[in-house]
């Protein structure tokens, strides 16, 4: 891992967008610091896209995807996004109903948050109860197996805490990986969560089909033009296909379990080290 002062100007100069990860990357003790925060309305006033990518669920993410200064976030290691989107027919139905208000739908779009779902409907609830299924079998054969906290906000993923409420030996997190992926479920390890899913997701996948869904660009074509942002195991797929990939200096906890390295390491940790990356991409325009 190359340290951040070597990323080249002239590189930074075409980049259009970033993707994020954010525990542990945007947040610092669980919550996003002012820092990375200004980071983040930094990149928006630039004009340059902003995409944070996450394993945590969807209703953990809403509140996020209604506050944050970024185009949308892609929750569940890829397999949903959340978008504000403008609402003609509610600022319609707003106006119809507020008669003492002289309010025309088109300087009034209100904005509704929008869920967008790589598998159908049908196919989501009937992984739901395979995913309960492989939950209880988890529970049943690791005793000190916990399902993350955030477990009732997860429409297509199972998670398992490790490392945020809970603290997992090596061999209980092991256990769990092979007990979800024997079920058939793909796995990720998170800086905090034990992950399965059934399906294809991860962030890397997630990243192609959201700039697809969002803006009709082909991510793989223009890959030099983005920049990820991670900090643990469930980042590599991301720091495998981006040239410009970046771990906040904690990622070297993780070391010793990581395939795919980031390019570039930044000097602090978390969002200060989230920081830094904006400050010397914007810092070359």
């Amino acid at each position: 891992m190359i340290p951040l002062s070597q990323w080249p100007v002239e590189q930074r100069r075409n980049i259009i967008g970033v993707f994020t990860d954010i525990d542990d990357t945007l947040t610092t003790h669980g919550a996003i610091t002012q820092d990375a925060l200004q980071a983040l309305a930094d990149l928006r006033a630039a004009g340059l896209h902003v995409i944070p990518i996450t394993g945590r669920p969807v209703g953990w993410a809403e509140p996020l995807a209604t506050s944050l200064p970024v185009d949308a976030i892609v929750v569940e290691n890829g397999a949903v996004a959340l978008k504000m989107i403008e609402s003609v027919a509610f600022a319609e139905d707003f106006v119809q109903n507020t008669p003492k208000i002289s309010v025309q739908p088109a300087y009034f779009l209100p904005k509704v948050l929008s869920k967008i779902y790589q598998q159908d409907a049908v196919t989501r609830s009937e992984n739901l109860v395979r995913m309960a299924t492989v939950a209880q079998q988890v529970m049943a054969q690791v005793p000190s197996a916990a399902l993350s906290r955030d477990h009732a906000g997860r429409e297509t993923d199972l998670a398992f805490d490790y490392q945020e409420f809970e603290s997992l030996s090596p061999d209980a997190v092991q256990h769990i990986v092979t007990i979800l992926q024997q079920a058939g479920m793909q796995t990720t390890v998170s800086s905090i969560h034990i992950h399965g899913c059934f399906g294809h997701f991860d962030k890397w996948s997630g990243a192609q089909w959201i700039v697809e869904q969002l803006f009709q660009r082909n991510l793989t074509c223009e890959i030099d033009k983005w920049v990820f942002v991670g900090d643990s195991g469930n980042d590599q797929a991301m720091f495998q296909h981006f040239a410009h990939s970046f771990g906040v200096a904690n990622i070297r906890s993780f070391e010793s379990q990581l395939t795919y390295f980031p390019r570039y390491i930044t000097p602090s940790q978390r969002g200060a080290g989230f920081a830094e990356v904006v400050k010397m991409l914007l810092d070359a325009r």
